[in-house]
């Protein structure tokens, strides 16, 4: 695994910035889906400023969203630069595909744990370039040899001499040197890294904790008024009526403005906002779904599923190798749609002037953003403004554009800024969910008990072929299928197909990883399932299907010693592993389950092995791995999104439920040293968790687990 080479013409200009001080501009030319595939490195664009004052401003092409981006970044910059972490200073980028697209995906995106994997290299050549130029600017200052200086902490020093000038005196000068050649900006070795690798405290952290972080909720403007909404129940419903006169007696309601399939009342406030909803008493035409129910779209699938599908790997003959094998295991497993539910809900503020357009929001595609709002106001795009917030929460549900376009289809209507703010039963009940997956699995087994076949038919939406069609090619798309494609077991035959299913006028997106979350569920279930039946041990049967990925042995066999691994049972407590490959990451995990008072289930001890590469922040990687566990655990026990008479029959957490703080478990994170390219981390702990926690339940109860949500209490045999 390693970075592609950089061309010095494709890669950094330097020159005088406005103002003052020293430019640094670096691009990179467009990276297909292949190499992110394949682990290989990918970079994104951006630009790095050093004032006079010596602090280093990085316009961050990446947005934060709690998973610590805005502090390993710039630790990228300051260990190449040699300057503390403090001195770099962070301002969002505005929404520009040309200086800061993200090389897998080709447009200003932050998603699919690309962010330090993409990062890695060019961040750090950035920093790099600026020390050469800075200690070329002090040895002419000096007329020494450059060799005899060095960079440390925002200086250069002259050895010889002890002579030190800090960086902000030397800015303008290095500005007017010329580029240095690749051959003269050396990167680091991990032996020399000062601050990557250790722990550092999180520069967002003091801002969310005095309250000056801001989100996209607490935009404010001058003149702002509040919306709330009311939209259609039913996916493809319109509104038929509304009491408008019932709303407008409502102190502080200003207007009802109505479009196809939602209304708003848009007040002085949200309690008025609110209570203008409530007396509005919109009417529906439900549409052709009106009666569409879980069971109904389940029935679809299982049609569906009867097809051949798409060839997405085929090797070994496994029907073959099938028809010979001494026994034949099959199930079929079934994951349900999921919500997002992030602790900030849906929220865009916009203000529509005839000539403009400008936005408040907090976006994982700030010029996806900026492009629908054009469409919808017909205005140029140069003519939108779109200011970037924290996002309290993301999960992937910000990546879509669906909330920006509905606030600005109202704030067409509103001659004042509006802030459209989601109620949480809004977000929960029109979001755009994980799909739902319907998976049959056959295995072949020999006398022993050993895999001779193996396949796997998926059944389900394509996220990345609404999202971004190009990457639906052959009747797939790789990421519906990451974990399925090329599970980390050496099988002699293998075969695995899928069928595109979207199911009847429901949105599905990305859910903090789509294709991992089910496709390792099945497959970390299903190889439980096949120990069980060779009459071995869930470790070792792993262990022998392995082969030669030393990688992945290393991540199980260290998860089995920090454990105690012993079996599946330990006292009271069921067991449950998985290992996998992930976005460029291999994570093991052993997860305990017991049965509490009341026969609920209850995970008190979650140990993980991690090797996702060179680290930047450990602290990072392991809130990662922890808040992806809590996020596994919750869906695995209680996340379903149904459907009844048309309607999300869930609408709020007493419904949708969520691991509580007292019901969190003892997460143990171990990293495993590495010299990789990084993986990334946002996401693999959240698949990982799930088959895992199944498994620990089928070895505490007896009974296997197919369907997903387990439930909150232990299933009987």
């Amino acid at each position: 695994m390693s970075h592609p080479t950089l061309s010095r013409r494709r890669f950094l200009a330097a020159g005088a910035a406005a103002g003052g001080g020293l430019l640094l501009q670096f691009a990179l030319p467009l990276a297909g889906a292949a190499a992110l595939a394949s682990g290989a490195g990918l970079a994104p664009n951006a630009i790095v400023r050093i004032r006079p004052d010596g602090k280093v401003i990085l316009t961050m092409p990446y947005v934060e969203m709690g998973q610590g981006t805005y502090t390993s970044i710039p630790m990228l910059i300051a260990e190449e630069l040699e300057i503390d972490l403090k001195d770099v200073v962070l301002e969002h980028a505005p929404p520009d595909d040309a200086k800061f697209a993200n090389p897998a995906l080709g447009f200003q995106v932050t998603g699919g744990s690309t962010t330090i994997r993409a990062a890695w290299e060019p961040m750090r050549r950035a920093g790099a370039t600026a020390r050469v130029l800075l200690v070329r600017a002090a040895a002419g200052r000096w007329d020494v040899d450059p060799a005899s200086c060095r960079a440390e902490r925002g200086t250069v020093l002259h050895v010889p001499s002890g002579r030190r000038l800090r960086y902000g005196q030397l800015v303008d000068a290095a500005a007017k040197l010329p580029l240095p050649t690749d051959a003269d900006v050396v990167l680091k070795t991990a032996d020399a890294f000062r601050l990557i690798g250790t722990p550092a405290k999180r520069l967002d952290t003091a801002g969310k904790l005095d309250g000056s972080a801001r989100y996209g909720i607490d935009a404010v403007v001058p003149g702002m008024k509040v919306a709330a909404l009311a939209i259609s129940p039913v996916f493809g419903g319109r509104l038929a009526g509304a009491d408008d006169a019932a709303a407008l007696r409502i102190r502080g309601v200003r207007q009802v403005v109505k479009l196809d399939d939602c209304v708003a009342v848009v007040a002085e406030n949200m309690g008025a906002a609110n209570k203008g909803i409530a007396a509005l008493a919109p009417r529906w035409d439900d549409g052709p779904n009106a009666g569409l129910a879980t069971q109904d779209i389940v029935a679809d699938m299982a049609r569906a599923a009867r097809g051949a599908g798409a060839k997405v790997r085929s090797e070994g003959d496994p029907e073959a190798a099938l028809g010979k094998a001494a026994r034949v295991i099959e199930a079929t497993y079934e994951l349900p749609f999921l919500a997002h539910a992030a602790m900030e809900p849906m929220n865009c503020t916009v203000h529509v002037k005839p000539d403009s357009c400008e936005i408040w929001t907090g976006t994982q595609v700030i010029t996806r953003a900026r492009a629908v709002a054009a469409r919808v106001t017909g205005l140029p795009e140069e003519r939108v403004t779109v200011h970037n917030h924290l996002l309290g929460g993301g999960f992937g549900r910000r990546l879509e554009i669906d909330g920006v376009e509905r606030a600005v289809r109202i704030a067409r209507e509103v001659p004042h800024p509006v802030k459209v703010v989601w109620s949480r039963e809004q977000d929960i009940q029109h979001d755009m969910y994980r799909p739902y997956f319907y998976d049959r699995v056959r295995a072949g087994l020999d006398a022993q008990g050993k895999v001779v076949a193996w396949t796997h038919h998926v059944t389900g939406s394509s996220v990345l072929g609404r999202f971004m069609p190009p990457a639906f090619q052959n009747g797939f798309d790789h990421e519906t299928m990451d974990g399925a494609e090329a599970p980390p077991y050496a099988f002699p035959a293998i075969g695995v197909s899928y069928v595109r299913h979207e199911p009847r006028n429901i949105p599905t997106a990305f859910w903090r990883g789509v294709g991992p979350t089910h496709n390792v569920f099945v497959v970390e279930s299903f190889i439980d399932e096949l120990a069980a039946a060779a009459g071995a041990d869930p470790l070792r049967y792993r262990l022998d299907l392995l082969g030669n990925d030393p990688r992945a042995r290393r991540v199980l066999e260290l998860v089995a010693q920090k454990a105690g691994w012993q079996g599946p049972r330990a006292g009271d407590a069921g067991r449950g592993l998985s290992v996998q490959f992930a976005f460029g990451t291999y994570m093991a995990l052993v997860v305990d389950a017991v049965a509490g008072p009341e026969n609920e289930i209850r995970v008190p001890r979650v140990v993980c092995a991690v090797d996702c590469g060179a680290v930047v922040n450990p602290d990072t990687v392991r809130a990662q791995v922890e808040s992806a566990i809590v996020f596994g655990i919750s869906g695995a026990l209680y996340g379903d999104i149904t459907f009844r008479d048309g309607r999300v029959e869930q609408s709020n957490f007493h419904d949708y439920r969520v691991l509580r703080m007292h019901e969190a478990p003892k997460v143990e994170t171990h990293i495993v040293a590495s010299t990789y390219a990084p993986g990334g981390m946002g996401e693999p702990g959240t698949a990982a968790l799930m088959p895992a926690l199944a498994n620990a339940v089928y070895a505490l109860s007896g009974r296997r687990i197919r369907k997903l949500p387990i439930g909150a209490t232990l299933p009987t045999a």
